[in-house]
C-alpha cells in the first residue's frame, strides 16, 4: 500500500463513522481535568445559601444581622438584592430569593423547601455554613397541597394567583369516534399506572466560581447545558446586558437534564456582581439531591380496545403529573408525555387528557426521556396485557399496529420522513429470545443457587419498544450555530470550529471534532476546537432532547460548506458563520390536539431476561437487548456506551431508586439511602444492536438517540415479570417489598 493511501485512511478513521477515542479521556482517567469543583482563585470567597424552612409559608422577615456577626463573613443578600427577582427556563415564575422587599409579586412565599431565601458569603466554606444557620426568619405557615390529583379539586390551597386548581398545563387529544372505536373493541383492557421521581445523581454535585474578568464581565464557570440560556437567565435576573456577563464551562460531571435548570448560576453572579471578589461555592451531595429538580412522578389511567386479530381501535389516557411548586420544564415535559401516551403505534380512536399541576413537593423537571419514560412505561404494558389478552405474541402485535412511513399520529399530523420502528422491533426480536431456535431451551434453563434448585427462582423474558422526539418540541424555536475558520496559503493548513454545545459526559466534543473533519476535509489534528464559552460561540440550544449531534452536526456542515466556497473565492482566511434552523413545530391545539410536534425522532426497541426471587422480591436483570436506530453511526463506540449507560440509568428507575417524599421533604438524601446500580447490579450482558437507517434532515443521515435506551426498559421488565409469575406490576421503582407484596396479592411465594 502506498504511504500516501495509509495517510488517507487515517485522515478516514479520524472522521465520521469509526470508534475515536474521547478527547477528554486522558484528563478524566488521570485526574488531569478540571471540574468546576476544583479551581480556585487567589483571593476567593465562599458561597453558601440558606434554604427555606417550610414547604409553604409567606416570609415576614429576614434579620441577618446574626449572621453578619459570625466572625469572617463578608455578605448577606437577600430578595432585595437582586435587580430583577425571578427567573425560569419556560415561564419566570420562580424568585431568585425568596422573601420581602422585592418588586416581583409573590416573591415573598416560598413555596417549597427548595426555594432559596439568603446568600452568605464569608472567608470559607465552614464560616459560611455557620452563618447560613444564623440567619433569622419570621414565617407565616400558608396552608401546603402534596397530592396532585387533590390539588386540583375546588378549595385547596393554590401555589400560583395565575395557575387556577394549580393546573399549571392542560393538554387533550381528540382523534376519531370514541364510541365507535369502542363499538368495535372486542378485548379491552384497564390499567392505573404510577412512576415515581428520580434523582439525577450525577458524579459531581453542583459547584462554580464567578468573578470579574479583565473585560469586567461578570464570569460564571459552572457545570451546564445550555451556556446562552444560562448567559440569558443570570443577565435577565441581574439586569444586565449580554456583554456584561459570561458563562464558561468547564468539564461537565454528568448532567441527565438535571442541570438545564438554574441552582447556583444566578447566586454566583449575583455575589460576584455585588462584592466584586471571586465567589465559589460547592454544594454536598446532601445539599444536591434535596435542592435540585428531579424527574416528574405520574399517574396515569388507560383503557385501550382491540378486535380480536390483534387491530388497536381505540385507546383512552388521564395522565397527572406532579410538577412541584414552580414549572421548570414541567409543562413541556408533560407536552412530550401526552404525544407519547398511546405509545408508538397507529390507533383511529384516541381520546387524552394530561394535566401538570403545582405542588408544594420538590420542583421536577428535565431527565433523560423528558415524560417519554412515564408515557411509555404505561402504553406498552397496555400492549402486553393486550397481547396475552388475545394470545398473541407480542411482536406480531406490536408490528401490526405500529406507526410506519407515512402513518398519521393521533395529533393529526403525518410522521416526519424516516420512520424505522417497524425494522427496529424486528431486528431487536432477531437478535434476541424472540425468534431464537433456542428458545425452548432457554426457558427450560434450571434456575440454581450454589448449584442447587432454588424453586424459589423464576425467569421471564419481556419486550417493549417506544420512540421520542429529537429536537425542540410543540412549536419551541429550535436554532444552531457553528462558525468555521480555514487558515492557510495554497492549502488549508489549520482550521477552527466554534460549537458551544455541551460534553456532558456524552462525547459530544469528540464526535463534533468527526463531523468537522469530515465536513472541511482534512485530519482532525489540523483542527482546533473551541466550545463552552459565551464570550467565543453563539447560541447551540441545549444538550438535551437527544439533539445535539441532528444540530450541532448540520450547523457544522453548513458552515464548512459556506468556509470552503470562500476559500475557493481566495479569501484568507475564510470565516462563515451558519444558523442552522429545522423545519418548525406546532404546538398542541387547546380543544383537538391537533399540532406538528417534532421534526422527527429516534427509535428503539429492547428483550430482556429477568430472574425473580418470589420469597424475597429481589429482581435481577440478566440480560438486555437493545436496539437502536442511529442514523449513522458517527461513533459506535460512543454509542455503545449511551446505550449501556441509559439501560443502567433506566435500571435503577425501574427497580431500585426509591425517592422518597413526605410532606415536601426529601426523606432519603444520601447515596446510602437512594439506592443506584452499583456494578454488583448491573445486567450480566447489554447487547448493543446499532442499527442505520438515515434520517432524511440528519447530517450524514445521523439522528439522535441518547435518551431512547432510557425509554422501554421497566414495561420490558414487567412484562418478563409477568411471564415469570403471572402477575402485572403497575407501579415503579419495583422494590422488594412492593414485589412482595404485589405477589402475596396474587397468591405467588411464601
Amino acid at each position: 500500500m502506498l504511504r500516501e493511501e495509509i495517510r488517507d485512511q487515517a485522515i478516514r478513521r479520524g472522521r465520521i463513522g469509526h470508534s475515536q477515542t474521547r478527547l477528554d479521556a486522558r484528563g478524566k482517567v488521570t485526574g488531569e481535568t478540571n471540574y468546576p469543583g476544583d479551581i480556585d482563585i487567589e483571593g476567593q470567597l465562599w458561597m453558601k445559601l440558606r434554604f427555606s424552612d417550610r414547604a409553604h409559608a409567606r416570609i415576614r422577615s429576614i434579620d441577618t444581622r446574626p449572621a453578619l456577626d459570625v466572625p469572617g463573613v463578608h455578605a448577606v443578600l437577600t430578595a432585595e438584592d437582586v435587580p430583577v427577582n425571578e427567573y425560569g427556563l419556560v415561564t419566570k415564575d420562580q424568585p431568585v430569593l425568596c422573601g420581602p422587599g422585592s418588586s416581583i409579586p409573590g416573591a415573598d412565599i416560598a413555596r417549597s423547601y427548595m426555594d432559596c431565601i439568603a446568600v452568605i458569603v464569608a472567608e470559607d466554606e465552614e464560616v459560611a455554613t455557620r452563618s447560613a444557620q444564623e440567619v433569622q426568619i419570621d414565617y407565616e405557615d400558608l396552608p401546603a397541597i402534596f397530592d396532585p390529583e387533590r390539588a386540583m379539586a375546588p378549595g385547596q390551597p393554590q401555589l400560583h394567583a395565575d395557575q387556577a386548581r394549580n393546573i399549571l398545563s392542560h393538554y387533550t387529544i381528540r382523534d376519531g369516534d370514541m364510541e365507535r372505536g369502542w363499538e368495535r373493541a372486542e378485548v379491552i383492557v384497564e390499567g392505573k399506572y404510577h412512576t415515581g421521581m428520580q434523582e439525577h445523581a450525577y458524579l459531581q454535585p453542583e459547584a462554580g466560581l464567578s468573578y470579574i474578568d479583565e473585560q469586567g464581565r461578570v464570569t460564571v464557570c459552572v457545570a451546564g447545558q445550555w451556556i446562552h440560556e444560562d448567559l440569558w437567565q443570570i443577565c435577565h435576573a441581574l439586569d444586565l446586558p449580554e456583554d456584561q456577563v459570561r458563562v464558561v464551562y468547564p468539564a461537565v460531571g454528568g448532567a441527565f437534564g438535571g442541570r438545564e435548570d438554574m441552582s447556583i448560576q444566578i447566586v454566583l453572579a449575583l455575589a460576584a456582581y455585588k462584592l466584586r471578589k471571586p465567589i465559589k461555592t460547592i454544594w454536598s451531595r446532601e445539599e444536591s439531591i434535596l435542592y435540585h429538580h428531579k424527574r416528574h412522578a405520574f399517574s396515569i389511567r388507560m383503557k385501550w380496545g382491540a378486535t380480536q386479530n390483534g387491530e388497536l381501535v381505540a385507546a383512552e389516557a388521564v395522565l397527572i403529573e406532579d410538577a412541584g411548586a414552580y414549572n421548570y420544564t414541567s409543562s413541556k415535559v408533560l407536552a412530550n408525555a401526552t404525544v407519547c401516551a398511546t405509545g408508538p403505534y397507529s390507533i383511529p380512536n384516541v381520546h387524552t387528557e394530561a394535566y401538570a399541576v403545582l405542588t408544594n413537593n420538590v420542583p421536577c423537571g428535565a431527565f433523560r426521556g423528558f415524560g417519554a419514560p412515564q408515557a411509555l412505561f404505561a402504553a406498552e404494558i397496555q400492549m402486553n396485557k393486550l397481547a396475552a389478552a388475545l394470545g398473541m405474541n407480542p411482536i406480531a402485535l406490536r408490528e401490526k399496529n405500529v406507526l410506519r412511513e407515512g402513518s398519521k399520529h393521533p395529533v393529526g399530523s403525518v410522521m416526519p420522513a424516516g420512520v424505522s420502528l417497524p425494522e427496529v422491533i424486528t431486528e431487536c426480536a432477531k437478535a434476541s429470545y424472540w425468534e431464537e431456535t433456542g428458545a425452548q431451551e432457554w426457558r427450560e434453563k434450571e434456575k440454581r443457587t450454589n448449584g442447587k434448585v432454588n424453586s424459589a427462582l423464576r425467569r421471564g423474558r419481556g419486550f417493549a419498544c417506544g420512540y421520542k422526539n429529537i429536537g425542540f418540541s410543540l412549536g419551541y424555536p429550535e436554532e444552531c450555530w457553528a462558525t468555521v475558520e480555514l487558515h492557510g496559503g495554497s492549502q488549508i493548513e489549520r482550521a477552527v470550529v466554534r460549537q458551544a454545545g455541551a460534553e456532558v459526559g456524552q462525547g459530544a466534543h469528540t464526535v463534533f471534532k468527526q463531523m468537522a473533519a469530515e465536513a472541511i476535509g482534512i485530519s482532525p489534528e489540523f483542527l482546533e476546537m473551541s466550545y463552552h464559552d459565551t464570550a467565543e460561540t453563539h447560541n447551540s440550544g441545549s444538550a438535551s432532547a437527544s439533539r445535539l449531534t441532528f444540530m450541532a452536526g448540520n450547523a457544522i456542515l453548513g458552515a464548512a460548506e459556506r468556509a470552503l466556497a470562500a476559500w475557493q473565492d481566495e479569501e484568507r482566511p475564510a470565516i462563515a458563520t451558519y444558523q442552522f434552523q429545522p423545519p418548525r413545530t406546532t404546538p398542541i391545539q387547546t380543544e383537538t390536539g391537533l399540532s406538528k410536534p417534532n421534526i422527527t425522532y429516534g427509535y428503539v426497541a429492547q428483550a430482556v431476561e429477568v430472574e425473580i426471587d418470589v420469597e424475597t422480591g429481589l429482581i435481577r436483570l440478566v440480560e438486555v437487548f437493545c436496539a437502536n436506530d442511529v442514523g449513522r453511526a458517527m461513533n459506535p463506540n460512543l454509542i455503545e456506551g449511551q446505550i449501556e449507560g441509559g439501560v443502567v440509568q433506566a435500571q435503577g428507575y425501574a427497580l431500585m431508586e426509591n425517592l422518597v417524599s413526605s410532606a415536601g421533604m426529601i426523606q432519603n438524601p444520601l447515596l446510602s439511602t437512594y439506592l443506584i446500580p452499583t456494578v454488583a447490579d448491573i445486567p450480566e450482558k447489554v447487547h448493543s444492536i446499532i442499527l442505520e437507517y438515515p434520517d432524511p434532515l440528519g447530517p450524514w443521515g445521523a439522528r439522535g438517540m441518547a435518551e431512547m435506551p432510557m425509554i422501554p426498559l421497566a414495561p420490558a421488565i414487567v412484562a418478563a415479570l409477568h411471564e415469570a409469575t403471572g402477575v402485572w406490576f403497575d407501579e415503579i421503582p419495583l422494590t422488594p417489598d412492593r414485589v412482595v407484596a404485589r405477589l402475596r396479592e396474587h397468591g405467588v411465594g411464601a
